[in-house]
């Protein structure tokens, strides 16, 4: 088996210098207004000094009413531009690239996080941790949404992001319109696989629109919804083809909503056979499609890294909890310092307190 983790590989017209990608993971230390802090700067100049090929940024929220949770960094106005291009700025003095992962929380926040007003999805269709009804989008409201994703792409590029990654997993509203669980609607967004997904489309193709040929825009996508009813491996694999078709340039594959967390962060992995949980997801959408494959999910050990890059095709292996412990792990890796994460998996990443990202175990790891 060759050693692939550190060659170069390309995201659409980006070179990666090495196969680690930091997947997206919430900082939790933006204002509250979601401008980005000298803090998350440093944050992220400490991700790029520490070797790791892509970085990708924490969730973004695209639209005031599309903030998820407490610290969420946005870029729905142009006065937030400068800080991300002081953020951008940083990893690229450091020898690292940076994705910004846009995305709208849709039905997964709750009024106290949005001014006070109610929260969007596709239909009006409460989760069952929640204690109060979404509105179902007007015709408008989905075209504002539409927008405010390409709004939110340009100002990424003048703020000097290499790439743009669109989240449509997680149960957030891009994933809550896939899913026939969430989408309930009958009219031209909802009612078949091809409404269900054409939020999506016309996302993707606006956003394209917005940055042209040369940036990457690659997109997180639900393998699975991992709830009865919802988007399933098939579904999501004509997804994935439709994108290609469309011109995505790579697709990350997860899974679930937050009423299914449990088995998209999942705990206690300490032995080969437990990595890659989410392999037979990711195997589905490489089959059907050629773009380029992130797997993410649970990945520990740089045997099984290789393996998924050697043995399934896989261009990319993405990491999400490792980097907050082990924010320099790629260059450890490199370096032959040592063979796997010390990632114990205990699944209580949390916030520190200064309410930032930060590992349970080692706290103090985002500061």
């Amino acid at each position: 088996m060759s050693d692939l983790l550190f060659t170069p590989a390309k995201l659409g017209s980006l070179t990666i210098k090495n196969r680690l990608v930091r997947s997206a993971t919430g900082e939790g230390m933006a204002e509250p207004d979601g401008s980005v802090t000298d803090d998350m700067v440093a944050f992220y100049r400490r991700l790029a000094e520490g070797g790791v090929g892509l970085i990708i940024s924490g969730h973004t929220y695209v639209h005031p009413l599309g903030k998820a949770s407490p610290g969420m960094a946005g870029l729905y106005n142009d006065e937030q531009i400068p800080m991300h291009r002081k953020l951008t700025d940083a990893v690229h003095q450091a020898g690292g690239a940076v994705a910004i992962q846009i995305n709208h929380a849709g039905r997964q926040t709750s009024p106290a996080r949005i001014g006070r007003q109610t929260p969007l999805a596709p239909s009006a269709l409460a989760a069952p941790a929640s204690k109060f009804v979404p509105k179902e989008m007007t015709a408008d409201e989905i075209e504002e949404a539409i927008q405010a994703f390409a709004d939110a792409a340009r100002r990424a590029v003048e703020a000097g992001y290499d790439a743009v990654q669109i989240h449509s997993a997680h149960g957030y509203l891009i994933s809550e319109f896939n899913s026939p669980y969430a989408n309930q609607r009958t009219d031209q967004w909802g009612g078949s696989p091809e409404s269900r997904r054409r939020l999506l489309l016309e996302v993707y193709r606006r956003v394209r629109g917005a940055v042209g040929d040369d940036v990457p825009v690659f997109v997180k996508l639900n393998g699975e919804d991992f709830i009865e009813g919802g988007l399933t491996p098939e579904g999501s694999a004509e997804i994935a083809k439709v994108l290609e078709a469309e011109g995505i340039d790579a697709i990350e594959v997860s899974a679930g909503f937050a009423e299914t967390a449990d088995l998209i962060v999942r705990k206690d992995i300490l032995e080969a056979e437990q990595e890659a949980y989410l392999l037979p997801l990711a195997r589905n959408i490489r089959n059907a499609v050629s773009v380029p494959v992130m797997i993410v999910g649970g990945l520990r050990s740089r045997e099984v890294m290789e393996r998924m890059l050697n043995e399934e095709g896989m261009t990319f292996v993405s990491l999400s909890r490792p980097f907050i412990r082990q924010p320099d792990l790629a260059n450890k890796l490199k370096a032959g310092e040592l063979d796997g994460v010390t990632c114990v998996s205990c699944g209580r990443c949390t916030r520190n307190d200064q309410g930032w990202l930060a590992c349970a175990v080692d706290e103090g790891s985002a500061s």
